[in-house]
């Protein structure tokens, strides 16, 4: 009798300034059984990144106090704090030069807030996460 393991929960780290999006995004997330940890700051994220963490997938908003999502991305590659990790920004910040920045930095995707609604943020993560396999 051989025991199956329980299937492990996909995990997000999401960075944004704004506590509101970051509570809906967090119910969407966990009622389809994602692991969520959820950060007010670029800085504090890359703390908990050097302390350990090591999300399957990070969400990132661009426009964020003390430290931008750019900034973000660009030292979280550098220090290679988990190179495993998927990266994708969440922003309403799309023009074209800010999207090319981030592709230029190795994102994974790059989602409008304004244009996409969560239910749709969380089946691009799932599939960038079913790709990633």
């Amino acid at each position: 009798m051989s025991e199956t393991a329980p299937k492990k929960k996909h995990s997000v780290l999401l960075i944004d300034d704004d506590q509101f999006l970051l509570s809906m995004y967090s119910i969407k997330f966990k009622n389809l059984g994602f692991e969520v940890e959820t950060i007010t700051s670029a800085t504090s994220a890359l703390q908990k990144l050097r302390d350990g963490l090591k999300p399957d997938m990070v969400l990132c908003d661009l426009v964020m106090p003390t430290m931008d999502g750019l900034e973000f991305i660009r030292r979280f590659k550098e220090e290679r704090l988990s190179p495993s990790s998927l990266v994708v920004v969440l922003s309403n910040f799309g023009q074209s030069a800010e999207v090319e920045k981030a592709k230029d930095l190795g994102v994974d995707g790059f989602i409008i807030k304004a244009s996409t609604i969560p239910s749709e943020v969380v089946a691009e993560v799932k599939a960038l996460l079913t790709k990633k396999k």
